[in-house]
């Protein structure tokens, strides 16, 4: 199984003036966001505005960003919504377009038991070869994956780990310890990456490292070296800027407005999301003036 590093960046989607994909931009964002310190990319999902991405988008999204970087970095397709068969179905056309590896969301709006949601990412995990990460997000999805869920399907070869923004640090320390040897759990809240860490959590799947992946890259580097009181003081510099980018509006409405104030154009969200209005501008442009960018624009 590859082995996936612990930093890897939710991608925005940069889009042209008319609200098209902007394949030359995301190409190179996709390279710079390589160089900035991302061990790879999540694609297409909350961050990239899959849900707005028609099928062929989603297609080319995966081939674009893989040509793009390589074997410099891996690229994690988001595959998973609220149906089994077309989860499957898209898994497919993933693997076929050369994709390193899957991100799994529990499925949204129609709230499966969770005997359904351990079925539905067996299924889906049975019919590929690709490494899975599950998503467990209930703010968007409406149900929670139980760490007891979790646990058993953690002994699944290929389901390597979850993405959790669940904010629930007793369910993380039960999947912690009780899950298979080898299965991580990558944060899924920028601002819980040092918490989640010291539980025994193994990286971020991050939105601000779209501007600021090498101060990200530094948190998780210290965390790994125990060196945890310098941690904790980056991680306390960094959370203003977590907790901003990710809660002034909804993601990734503050992040796109950010990369195009910095001059790295990757255009305004698809409704049913909207630009961000003059306070929330102000509120980002207060954070743009407290840090430095690293992303290459």
């Amino acid at each position: 199984m590859v082995d996936i590093g612990r930093m890897l960046t939710a991608m925005v989607t940069p889009f042209d003036d008319d609200g098209r994909v902007d394949w030359v931009q995301t190409r190179r964002l996709a390279e710079a966001l390589i160089e900035s310190g991302s061990d790879g990319l999540v694609v297409g999902a909350t961050t990239g505005e899959g849900p707005t991405l028609s099928m062929d988008e989603k297609v080319q999204l995966w081939t674009e960003t893989k040509s793009a970087i390589g074997t410099t970095g891996l690229i994690f397709a988001n595959t998973g919504n609220y149906s089994t068969h077309e989860s499957i179905e898209m898994t497919k056309l993933a693997e076929e377009s050369g994709v390193d590896g899957l991100l799994l969301t529990v499925p949204y709006y129609n709230k499966p038991p969770q005997e359904g949601i351990y079925e539905h990412f067996k299924a889906i995990s049975g019919a590929t070869d690709l490494p899975c990460i599950l998503y467990n997000i209930p703010g968007r999805t409406g149900v929670k994956m139980s760490a007891e869920t979790t646990i058993r399907l953690s002994q699944i070869d290929n389901i390597v780990g979850v993405k959790d923004a669940t904010e629930d640090f007793e369910l993380i320390t039960k999947t912690v310890s009780s899950s298979r040897d080898g299965f991580h759990i990558w944060s899924g809240n920028d601002g819980d990456t040092f918490p989640i860490m010291c539980l025994g959590g193994y990286g971020v799947i991050c939105v601000i490292s779209n501007l600021f992946g090498k101060q990200m890259r530094r948190l998780i580097d210290l965390i790994v070296d125990n060196q945890f009181d310098a941690a904790n003081l980056e991680h306390m510099r960094l959370l203003p800027l977590a907790k901003g980018m990710t809660g002034i509006a909804s993601n990734p409405i503050p992040i796109k407005y950010a990369m195009n104030k910095v001059g790295f154009r990757v255009g305004k969200p698809r409704l049913p999301l909207i630009e961000a209005d003059s306070e929330m501008m102000g509120m980002v442009d207060s954070l743009l003036d407290q840090y430095s960018i690293d992303l290459l624009v």
